[in-house]
């Protein structure tokens, strides 16, 4: 059962002055100092293994930089990644259960990290702390997984859940006994769990599956779900309990960084989880609630909200509301956000605020009450060329009658990494900043227009007539490139 990427058999670490050598060398003080320096060095991966400064510290066991990078604050940084992969796909706490750092993966779990994250050969955390109790004897973050309700059935991409890793004979008692009781008890789990709430949380695993990246906001609706079904449990037991509401949050980010598309899902797993009565989203911008005369704004505003009850206020570009310039004209924007701040005590009403990161610090700065009312921020980072790909694959696997692709299917050599690897080396950093999760519909548009191209009208073969190729996807991106060169 090979652990990939292991450290086990670690050397006194060379000293050096990057963070991840100072982190390996467990130098809290200078780690601070670099990160005061730099606070872009947070999530900074290195070269060759692609590990963040948070992989390292787990791999090591470095508590106290762990409890420091989790607790990082920086002013203007980002919070850590938390879910961050490295080249084997491994996230910080694959890293800390391997070489037994059992303290760092306390701390990883008691933050809410996602137990069922899958390395690229489909081992979860709980299969390299199994593969490690086998080398060592030390069964301690097996225990930890479990205890945090570590799925044992997780399987690998050769089909084996954790327990088909041990083998028989002396020796592996325990581990044996450990894993069987735990795997009985969570069969009993699930048998007590009702068919609604079984097909609810496997509707709320496919939707959240959907979400690419954005794995603070995953965590979070797991908690939100997570919640919502004890509460249910709760009252069945006759218990008193106060109705749990979602707060209100804001979501920043560049054009294309998919915030519209994770507020619709939101909407959906909001009232799936029973937080939300209705999971209609209602999407505005400023000309949805901003009238051009004195009078006009209040009721053009309120009425939108009432539409909303229910559900979800999605306020997309919401820095527009509030002038980037002080004028001598009363501009009506700031009334339509005072009209909104006034009923987000109320509970009828989810709200999101939506836009760039720079911008918004406009609307943040225009009320006091903002910040204590939206108590959630998420950052939409720009997608990287792998998570580009994992988007159109996810479109092209989930096609709907509606969609300009609907009945088209990608070559088996357009994996992820192949497809990666093209918008690598065909788009630009620029590009990608500008264009975002909107470069994968204008692509794969494209690629369909260049096998039309491609094809011979002799062509009689059904599966050739739609099957959209990397020769097709290259040729689409050309096309885009062409495009940007004429504005």
């Amino acid at each position: 059962m090979p652990g990939p990427g292991s450290q086990n058999g670690r050397a006194s670490p060379p000293k050096s002055e990057n963070i991840h050598g100072l982190v390996r060398a467990g130098d809290v003080a200078a780690v601070q100092r670099k990160l005061q320096e730099n606070p872009a060095l947070l999530n900074d991966k290195n070269p060759v293994m692609c590990q963040t400064p948070l992989h390292v510290a787990a791999g090591y066991n470095n508590t106290e930089i762990v409890k420091f990078l989790l607790d990082w604050q920086g002013q203007g940084a980002d919070r850590v990644e938390v879910e961050a992969k490295n080249m084997y796909g491994e996230t910080p706490l694959h890293m800390a259960v391997k070489n037994s750092s059992y303290e760092s993966a306390k701390l990883l779990l008691e933050r809410g990290v996602h137990t069922g994250a899958k390395a690229n050969n489909g081992m979860s955390p709980l299969h390299l702390a199994v593969w490690h109790a086998l080398q060592t004897g030390d069964c301690s973050t097996v225990n930890l997984l479990l205890s945090y309700n570590a799925d044992c059935n997780a399987k690998d991409d050769e089909g084996k859940i954790p327990l088909n890793h041990i083998p028989g004979g002396a020796g592996n008692e325990m581990l044996l006994q450990l894993l069987t009781r735990h795997m009985e008890e969570q069969r009993k789990q699930k048998a007590l769990m009702t068919c609604h709430e079984q097909q609810s949380m496997a509707e709320f695993e496919e939707a959240i599956s959907q979400i690419v990246g954005l794995q603070e906001l995953k965590m979070q609706l797991r908690r939100w779900a997570r919640g919502m079904l004890f509460d249910e449990k709760r009252r069945a037991m006759g218990l008193g309990i106060a109705t749990r509401r979602a707060p209100h949050m804001a979501f920043l980010g560049n054009p294309g960084t998919g915030k519209t598309m994770v507020a619709r899902i939101l909407g959906k797993l909001l009232h799936m989880i029973g937080i939300l009565p209705t999971d209609k989203v209602t999407e505005v911008q400023r000309t949805d609630l901003v009238g051009e005369f004195v009078g006009h704004t209040g009721p053009k505003t309120r009425r939108k909200i009432k539409d909303a009850e229910g559900g979800i206020l999605f306020v997309d570009e919401a820095y527009r509301l509030i002038p980037s310039q002080k004028s001598d004209d009363k501009d009506y924007g700031l009334e339509a956000l005072e009209e909104i701040m006034s009923v987000m005590d109320s509970g009828k009403v989810v709200v999101i605020f939506a836009g760039y990161c720079e911008q918004m610090k406009r609307v943040i700065a225009s009320n006091d009450g903002f910040c204590r009312r939206v108590t959630m921020f998420f950052d939409f980072d720009d997608f990287t060329t792998t998570e580009l790909a994992e988007i159109l694959l996810l479109k092209m696997n989930s096609l709907t009658d509606t969609s300009l692709l609907y009945g088209f299917r990608l070559h088996r050599s357009c994996t992820r990494g192949a497809v990666g690897e093209l918008i690598a080396r065909g788009t630009t950093e620029e590009w990608l900043k500008q264009m975002n999760g909107g470069l994968v519909d204008t692509l794969l548009v494209n690629a369909r227009e260049n096998l039309d191209l491609r094809l011979d009208f002799s062509c009689n073969d059904a599966e050739t007539m739609i099957t959209i190729t990397l020769e097709d996807l290259e040729a689409g991106l050309r096309q885009i490139s062409r495009q940007r060169h004429l504005r």
